[in-house]
């Protein structure tokens, strides 16, 4: 069955704590909870209570050709064993070299060298883990001459050779794709969408020359279109709405969820969805 939930920021702790907000589950990044004690972990656990929780992470660096920090992923354990959560994520990128963070997802060219990197970080931090790690297609603003596949193809042979899910990011895919000329239609229809347990859906914003992905404004009209395509493909799926900025009240962010609902339900009225 498909679920529906929220990415839980600090101001809807209170909304989701109350009982009186109606999700199947929240996501949380969980960079903000991998130390212990303290007031943000005990609300984790009080929120946990009310609903399962999906850690989503910014910082595993799969694509470092130095490799994964083991001490970071470890940490990560620490905290899948207290929460049990319903996933574990983190992006096909990288964002660091030893001495240096970068702080952001940065890209990787695709080719059979920087797959047999990410496979063998992949799988040494679901060993870990002991479980499953989803990654995310990120959003793109340049591409690799040097790249010998599509994305969607590196992501599958991912998947098969590691075991791995994946969380699809629609919005991901509509920003690349306005930044990079390609379809998204035909990327989404080449998908491994067997493969996905999760689907974030956000908004975006305009730069000077390209499309930014802010998650900070509402899911645009060519997004949801993009994310009922997906759904008539994908099975089961945990199905979120991601807002990192300019956060609005919890109401609006459920009048969201809501619409991912109808467009989900329409994707299962065209005879080839999941049941939801």
């Amino acid at each position: 069955m498909t679920q529906f939930g929220l990415g839980l920021r600090k101001p809807h702790y209170k909304d989701i704590l109350s009982g009186n907000v109606q999700v199947d589950f929240a996501e949380v990044i969980s960079e903000n909870f991998m130390f212990p004690g303290g007031r943000q972990m005990a609300d984790l656990l009080d929120i946990r209570v009310k609903c399962p929780v999906a850690l989503h992470g910014v910082s595993m660096s799969v694509g470092s050709a130095s490799g994964i920090d083991r001490d970071y992923v470890h940490r990560l354990r620490t905290l899948v064993d207290v929460i049990d959560p319903l996933f574990v994520s983190d992006h096909l990128c990288w964002t660091r070299v030893p001495g240096f963070s970068s702080h952001d997802l940065l890209p990787l060219p695709y080719t059979q060298e920087v797959l047999d990197i990410v496979s063998n970080h992949v799988q040494a931090a679901q060993e870990i883990l002991g479980r499953q790690l989803l990654l995310e297609n990120p959003s793109a603003y340049l591409g690799f001459s040097q790249s010998e596949m599509p994305e969607w193809e590196f992501l599958s042979e991912l998947c098969a050779r590691t075991g791995c899910g994946l969380l699809l990011d629609v919005n991901n895919v509509y920003v690349s794709a306005r930044n990079l000329g390609f379809d998204p239609a035909d990327y989404i229809a080449h998908f491994p969408l067997d493969r996905v347990r999760q689907i974030h859906i956000a908004g975006h914003s305009q730069g000077e020359d390209l499309l930014i992905d802010t998650h900070d404004q509402p899911v645009c009209a060519e997004v949801w279109d993009l994310f009922e395509t997906a759904m008539t493909r994908a099975g089961p799926v945990a199905v979120m709405i991601e807002r990192d900025d300019n956060i609005p009240p919890i109401s609006e962010l459920l009048d969201e969820l809501a619409m991912a609902r109808t467009r989900a339900d329409a994707a299962t009225k065209r005879g080839l969805g999941p049941c939801i």
